[in-house]
């Protein structure tokens, strides 16, 4: 991949990112001589970290993993691959595998990255551009779950609707 941009943001950060380590901590949840052989660690730890990093779907990701070669380049290829990495499944069944214990050490490469950041006591977030949980009085959903409880009421009161 000899015509991507050295200066973009995702070959810096696969170049920060300490792998050895993150395939180390991941090594453990593999036996070599069963079943079928498995991903790549790197591709499927990549894929992770870029769900979150882009805040995709596991099914996004991998649509964008093969159209996106600094994707590709991030998750340890050198080379354009035209497929996809794996299906979207595969990547439950890859945190499934690895548990909390194997997000942790995928979490803790990347919070490795910035330690002197990471030991503050306080941390201000600007969450004004986050989505939120909230349920406005114009929404819809609301009436339907008022006529819900109504009906529960009127059911428990006896009375005939």
């Amino acid at each position: 991949m000899d015509i991507l941009d050295r200066n973009d943001s995702l070959i810096a950060l696969a170049h920060a990112i300490d792998w050895k380590s993150i395939e180390e901590a991941l090594r453990g949840y593999y036996a070599l001589d069963k079943g079928r052989p498995a991903k790549p660690l790197r591709l499927m730890a990549g894929l992770l970290m870029l769900k979150h990093l882009e805040n995709l779907s596991d099914e996004n990701v991998v649509v964008q993993w093969k159209r996106n070669p600094y994707y590709q380049y991030f998750c340890g290829l050198r080379d354009y691959q035209c497929g996809l990495p794996c299906d979207a499944t595969e990547l439950v069944k890859f945190r499934n595998r690895i548990g909390q214990a194997g997000v942790d050490a995928i979490f803790g490469a990347s919070v490795a990255l910035h330690p002197k950041a990471s030991q503050e006591e306080h941390v201000i977030i600007d969450s004004t551009a986050q989505e939120k949980h909230i349920t406005y009085p114009t929404d819809g959903k609301l009436a339907i779950k008022m006529i819900h409880a109504l009906h529960k009421i009127a059911k428990r009161e006896g009375i005939a609707l």
